[in-house]
């Protein structure tokens, strides 16, 4: 065998063992934590193998430097079990359920002693939990609800901004359906268990689970987070008028709130539904079989002509700009300036939004209004569409009589050169 040939055999090998080791430079590695030294509580429980099952040397705490004795009690420097167990040196060992959240609040209640480690948290958790209706039926003996270790766990509590928290956006339903998607544990409460699984297919579930978007609300979003409590009648929109703040404000000042306070009705929750919402489309408004104004109004009241308003404006516009987005595309297969006719669709589009949430004020002179601005520049891109279709054809015929000249005047050249060699030959 040639060396070269030996050469050439080696080089794909090398190739992929220097791409595995720049690959294996990439990936940085988990940086291994280390447990408090002499700490008693530890290499007892490590030698017994009596380390809760939950135990993380991840834990927030431990990494702070307060270890098993920081909660429990007790004095970690004494080897001997009665010493370092024994309640004059404060050990208390495992609270009782119900006295977690006081457990807990010794420091996160302590705006002092917080300050040290995070300046700006918050240490109000513990009174607003007892506002919650985990806290109410906590204090009223329930020990089936959730207390502060049933959502942070106990000893392996991560920072909420770290992915492999329970509390972590994107793991939040799942912490909260361990309990609320179990029929038998949440059976004599008589509330559905069918939250999770209506959430994971709602549009909300899909851009915070499936497009892993942490804007996207989770249960707290909505439910609060120690305060957890379903929103009230007056609250909904409000809860919803976190994010979606413009379709709140107009729905507000109309009627239909007044009138869906005074019948009990949740405003958004209505036509929205709550963790089942789904993504909205033109035909939820007008008089069709899939419009929800139809599920309240009938042929003939006001309810009824202002939907059907409201869809026709709404049909007119998404007509014009698709006709007129149509016509870009031609432009842009033809190879002609679009950027004018982008920027109008643009504009028309965003009439087109905010028409859409203007449908939230059921006034169907305001919505026309809008939709007739995005109506007028669909048109204005459509009419320049036109233009630069009609010079491009130009242009190409231009280039065609160019083309047929060029092509005579070759042919004329080609047999003059013949008649001119002809006569030269002769």
């Amino acid at each position: 065998m040639s060396v070269a040939s030996y050469k050439n055999r080696l080089l794909p090998w090398f190739i992929m063992l220097s791409l595995g080791l720049l690959s294996t430079d990439r990936i940085p590695a988990q940086e291994k934590r280390q447990l408090p030294e002499g700490d008693q509580c530890i290499i007892c429980h490590q030698e017994e193998e009596l380390l809760p099952p939950d135990f993380s040397e991840n834990d927030v705490h431990l990494q702070q430097g307060l270890s098993c004795a920081g909660c429990h009690g007790g004095d970690p420097t004494k080897e001997d079990m009665d010493e370092s167990m024994s309640p004059k040196a404060g050990f208390v060992g495992v609270p009782a359920k119900a006295q977690t959240p006081q457990f807990c609040g010794k420091c996160h209640s302590d705006i002092n002693f917080m300050r040290a480690y995070q300046p700006r948290i918050a240490t109000d958790q513990v009174s607003q939990f007892y506002t919650s209706v985990h806290g109410k039926k906590l204090q009223q003996g329930d020990p089936k609800v959730a207390d502060c270790s049933s959502c942070h766990t106990a000893h392996a509590i991560l920072s909420a901004k770290d992915p492999r928290s329970s509390v972590y956006a994107l793991n939040v339903p799942a912490t909260c359906q361990k309990c609320h998607s179990d029929k038998d544990y949440m059976k004599e409460y008589g509330i559905s268990t069918t939250q999770y699984d209506e959430f994971v297919e709602s549009v909300h579930g899909k851009a915070l689970l499936e497009n892993k978007d942490t804007g996207a609300p989770a249960c707290n979003d909505c439910h609060g987070n120690h305060g957890a409590i379903p929103p009230g009648i007056t609250s909904i929109s409000h809860v919803c008028g976190t994010c979606h703040v413009n379709n709140m404000q107009y729905f507000a000042t109309t009627k239909m709130a007044r009138e869906f306070e005074k019948e009990d009705i949740h405003g958004c929750e209505e036509c929205h539904g709550n963790h089942a919402v789904q993504k909205t489309f033109d035909d939820m408004v007008g008089v069709s079989d899939e419009s929800v104004c139809m599920n309240c109004h009938g042929e003939g009241d006001e309810g009824y002509e202002s939907a059907k308003q409201i869809r026709l404006s709404l049909g007119n516009l998404v007509a014009a700009y698709d006709s007129a987005a149509a016509k870009q595309t031609e432009v842009q297969r033809v190879g002609m300036d679009d950027v004018d006719i982008g920027f109008l669709l643009q504009e028309s589009h965003q009439s087109l939004i905010q028409a859409r949430t203007l449908v939230h004020t059921f006034d169907p002179v305001q919505v026309s209004g809008k939709t007739d601005e995005g109506i007028q520049k669909a048109r204005e891109a459509h009419a320049l569409a036109l233009r630069e279709i009609k010079d491009s054809k130009i242009r190409r015929m231009g280039f065609g009589v160019a083309a047929l000249f060029a092509t005579m005047l070759a042919v004329a050249l080609f047999f003059k050169i013949r008649e001119i060699e002809r006569k030269q030959g002769g």
